[in-house]
């Protein structure tokens, strides 16, 4: 069994004397930034100049330096940019500033697991991973509850890197709920086996080959629509609540009959054969070189996917009837 920590098994005292660094503004960004400050301790956030987040930063009360300046001041420095660009915002201006006794963080492992990051050994590394995006771990720390996450130390120069990353965990609510510890390496590969061959890549497969199925056969799109992806949200929101047998008690009987016995059909063993190829591409580094030299290269694989995508006539028939629901959150989608 996992190794869990709560409140009690962290001090906020490792960090009392020391400042932390958020550098980014983004989802987790502004929520670590806040919880923190909330919870008593000293924040900076470090952002490039002239980003539109500098102002929201500010107008929330936070304090707001370049990425140079934030780093050189802060002990703590919480890495919380995007993973394609990690590696230049590292070495250009975070790099320089860290000595003995500073402490490097971040919230997913992928660029300390493939060797982007290279830290000095003589700095701490660490991970706090909450699972939740920021908002909610940003709403559900002012309800005075945490939003669970992963511990990981990848270096431990001090021999206190532990200590300061639960305090970190306890300073953004997480260790309310609890957090499990892990590795950066299990982090990363399990996190982009997820991604790619489930919530992501195999759930966004599956809805569209249902809906083109559906399509072919001469059923309406609208209606496709509504079996194939509308009705996700329903099932998935069971999951979340009550995990795969509070979802089939709460659906029908003939619902639970065909996911008995028509899942295993969808998901064979060709499929499992494929997800298998997936973990050993995410585990040997393909995927991970194949990502970075995309980056490198301008993209143009990735951007003409979005093109792609954007066009599929799914995309298409849901715009139209997502502007029938007046209770969604509209997007510009």
């Amino acid at each position: 069994m996992a190794k869990v920590y709560h409140d009690e098994d962290a001090d906020l005292a490792h960090l009392k004397e020391k400042k932390i660094a958020i550098i980014g503004y983004g989802s987790q960004g502004h929520a670590h930034a806040l919880n923190l400050r909330d919870s008593g301790l000293e924040v900076v956030v470090g952002l490039y100049e002239g980003s539109r987040s500098w102002s929201k930063a500010e107008g929330e009360g936070l304090q707001v330096a370049t990425v140079d300046e934030a780093s050189a001041q802060s002990q703590v420095i919480m890495i919380l940019v995007p993973d394609q660009t990690q590696r230049a915002v590292f070495e250009a201006s975070i790099k320089p500033h860290l000595s003995a006794g500073k402490t490097l963080m971040f919230s997913h492992g992928f660029n300390i697991h493939f060797s982007q990051v290279v830290p000095p050994p003589e700095v701490d590394v660490s991970m706090i991973a909450p699972k939740g995006p920021g908002h909610m771990v940003r709403q559900v720390y002012q309800e005075g509850a945490g939003v669970p996450a992963l511990v990981a130390i990848e270096q431990d120069a001090s021999g206190h890197a532990l200590d300061v990353a639960l305090a970190y965990a306890k300073g953004i609510g997480a260790a309310r709920a609890g957090v499990i510890e892990t590795t950066f390496k299990e982090e990363t590969e399990t996190d982009l086996f997820g991604e790619q061959a489930v919530l992501c890549g195999g759930t966004s497969a599956l809805v569209k080959a249902g809906f083109e199925t559906l399509i072919k056969a001469g059923y309406q799109p609208e209606v496709a629509y509504f079996e194939c992806l509308h009705e996700m949200k329903l099932i998935v929101d069971l999951m979340y609540q009550g995990g795969l047998s509070y979802m089939r008690y709460s659906i029908s009987d003939t619902a639970e009959y065909g996911d008995y016995t028509r899942g295993p059909q969808i998901v064979n063993q060709a499929v499992r054969d494929s997800m298998q190829d997936i973990l050993e591409n995410v585990c040997n580094g393909n995927f991970a070189r194949e990502f970075i030299l995309e980056n490198q290269s301008g993209r143009a694989s990735m951007n003409a996917n979005r093109r792609r995508e954007a066009e599929h006539p799914i995309e298409q028939v849901g715009k139209g009837l997502r502007d029938m629901m007046s209770w969604m959150n509209k997007t510009d989608g």
